[in-house]
Formats: structure tokens, sequence, C-alpha cells
């Protein structure tokens, strides 16, 4: 199945070889065949949700025909490891907030575990970057586990252990508005909040950064402030990562990484996933600007701060309405997301970038619509002129060199 999905993206254009940054790439002389390399790189895809609708008790969580992933479509498409997400939205800072957090946060923990035991012919949870190797050599899937929002570790960092026994391996400070732990690079206006409550990290927040190189868990900047990110980078002992980001030099979007944060997250040995989620890839043609404006107008929404306070409802209706801005122009594609990956490349070098989907959590674009299209990704890498090892590294090689890293501090 998968070769037969390959051979349709056979094009042949020259390969360039691997370059730091600064170098100037050099053409190869043998070229590429995508479909080689995509079935000879180990792909990992560092952001997969689960739908809560989906993941009740006993349920199997791929059921949702619908969705942009399931074994299936991961054998199709031929990604070999992926990070499945414990993600909690953000609540109320209290404890009536933080007990619904972990609540969440055990329902979609325990739903991965029932993944890998429904399907343990054929995935396997990982520990480390070893262990993702040894399972995609046995021909199995590797699942590792990432947790986005440190909000339901409540007012301590002694649920930690915790979450690193059971197999996390990466956690996100923040999610859309400010924790106990850090500023957002989103805040709540609707619940009130101003635009920074620490000034980046909070006291908490930096015993976490602390405890989580001392756990052998890789720091997660993605949904941060820019103060929260590089305090963050400053002062952790190892690499940082951002699990499903963007270049903001490219799009402006709060979300997105600025060349200053790119620096340091690379001089600190970090790397930046790119995510594929069309508004932190592409920006709104004109049209859709003007069509924006007018929705806003419509809806009470001139004013800047009325349109950030939105509350779910509003924010639910306003999103409807803007499925009409799509017709206007083109969506963003595969060829986008790679605009990112070569800004990052010439900006801080090829090991410092990688690949994140954000599928089933809103991440999907024209050609990468599901798991089972992820061979265009590479498709788009070859055309580009990125070499096999190149590729390797922006696969998940970037990544998993960051993983060791972190564990070989935490445990020399």
């Amino acid at each position: 199945m998968l070769r037969q999905t390959l051979l349709a993206f056979s094009c042949l254009p020259l390969a360039l070889t691997a370059c730091s940054q600064g170098e100037t790439p050099k053409v190869a002389t043998q070229a590429l065949d995508p479909v080689a390399v995509h079935e000879n790189v180990l792909t990992l895809d560092s952001h997969i949700d689960l739908e809560l609708e989906y993941i009740a008790e006993d349920m199997d969580p791929w059921t949702n025909k619908d969705g942009k992933i399931s074994v299936q479509k991961m054998q199709d498409g031929g990604l070999d490891a992926a990070f499945m997400i414990v993600y909690t939205p953000q609540g109320e800072m209290n404890d009536a907030g933080v007990a619904k957090a972990r609540e969440i946060a055990e329902t979609r923990y325990k739903a991965i575990m029932r993944l890998t035991e429904k399907y343990a012919d054929q995935l396997a949870l990982a520990r480390t970057a070893k262990e993702v190797r040894a399972i995609h050599q046995s021909g199995k899937k590797a699942i590792l586990l990432g947790m986005e929002n440190a909000f339901p570790l409540g007012n301590s960092i002694d649920d930690l252990a915790m979450w690193e026994k059971r197999g996390v391996r990466y956690l996100g400070i923040t999610h859309m508005g400010h924790n106990q732990f850090a500023d957002s690079s989103n805040p709540s206006y609707s619940r009130g909040e101003t635009k920074a409550l620490y000034g980046g990290l909070s006291p908490l927040g930096k015993e976490l950064v602390v405890a989580l190189n001392k756990a052998g868990i890789m720091v997660d900047v993605s949904h941060t402030s820019k103060d929260t990110m590089m305090q963050a980078v400053a002062l952790s002992k190892v690499p940082v990562i951002a699990s499903h980001s963007g270049v903001k030099a490219l799009v402006d979007n709060p979300r997105n990484l600025d060349d200053e944060q790119l620096k340091a997250l690379a001089a600190k040995g970090g790397v930046i996933q790119i995510v594929a989620y069309g508004g932190y890839l592409k920006n709104l043609t004109p049209e859709q600007q003007a069509f924006k404006m007018k929705v806003r107008k419509e809806m009470g929404l001139e004013d800047d701060m009325a349109f950030l306070s939105m509350d779910e409802e509003t924010e639910a209706l306003f999103d409807k309405k803007m499925e009409a801005a799509k017709a206007l122009g083109p969506a963003a594609n595969v060829g986008d997301l790679v605009d990112h990956i070569d800004y990052v490349v010439k900006l801080v070098g090829i090991d410092h970038v990688g690949i994140a989907s954000d599928f089933d959590g809103g991440g999907k674009i024209e050609g990468w619509w599901d798991v089972s299209e992820t061979p265009n990704v590479t498709k788009e890498l070859v055309k580009r002129g990125y070499s096999q090892a190149d590729i390797e590294k922006i696969w998940g090689g970037n990544l998993l060199r960051v993983l060791a890293a972190v564990q070989a501090h935490a445990h020399p």
C-alpha cells in the first residue's frame, strides 16, 4: 500500500548536500527518489492529538473515520513514530479548575494506553530515542508521550515524577491563557487576563524548568510568550524544543517564533517543529483580510480588545462565518510548510528544525490532510533539494538527538 502510494510522488530533482548555518548548498551528483527516501528515513511527527469525544472509557480513540490519524493511515503514509499528546485546555486557576484538568489529562493518557494495548502487534510505547529506533527496526510504529499544558500539575511539581514514569518525554509549559507556571503567547482576554501576568516564568515555572531537566523531560515552549520562551531557554541546562510552532518572519502570529527566539533556541541546541496548521503557515490574502474585518464589524468585534475577548460561543460563531473566506484565496499547503523549514535552515542551520502535524488538534493543510498523505512532505523536501541526510534530520533525527541529550543529562 505504501509503495503504491509513494510511486505517485517519484519526481527526481537534484539533491543538495547537507549544509549548516551560513553555508551555501552544493548540488549533489546523484538525484534522489522521494519514494526511496521516504521508505528509508525514520519519520516522526512531534504532535498528534486525540479528540476528547472519541475517548470515552473503553472506546478506541481512533474510531472516528473522519479523523486524521489511525493505525491504517500510519501504515499507508509511512509514518514511523508519533508523539501522542496529553492535552489539557486552560481552565480557571483554582482547585476546581485543576481538578477538572487532571481528569482530562487522565482521560487522554488512558486512551493512548488503550491504543498501545489494542494495537500491540503494530504499536509500541517508546521512552527513549534508542527505543524509537529499535521499535522502528522491528517493523512497528513507535508511540511517545507529550504533555501540552502544565496546568494539571497544580500548584507544585510533585506530580512530575508520575508523568515521567508513565512515559511523558516533553511538556509544554502553557497553552491558550496564562497558568500558574508562566505567561502564554495567547492570553485569555475573555477571562480578564492582561498580556503578561509574570513577565515570563513564575517562580513555580522556574522550578518546573529545573525539574524537567532533572527528570529527563524536554521543555516545550510552543504556546508560551516570548519572555517565557527566552527565560526557559536561558534557564535550561539542556536543549529546548518548540513542539509545534511556525516562523514569525513569515506569518506574524503570536504563536510563531521570531528570529531572536530561533537563534536562542538553536544556540542551546534545540529544535522548532514546524506545525501544519494553516493559520501559522500562511497569511490571509487582502480579500480574506477584508472579509474578516466585515465579519468582525457585523459581530460588533471591530475593537481589538472585544475581538480578543471573545468567549467560546462567540468564537465558534466567528469561525463558522469565516469558513466562507476559504473561497477567496488558496489554503495553506505543503509548500508553505516547507517554506518555514527553509527559513529556519537558512537562519540557524539544518540541525534545528523538524515537523509536527497537529492532526486532530486542528492541523491540516492541502497535500497533508491526514497521516496517509505524509509522503507529500518528503516529496516537497526532495523537490527543494534536501539530501536524504537532511531529510532524516528534519523528519525526526533532530528531535531524537535532543531527547537523547536531555535524558543523558538526567541519567548520566
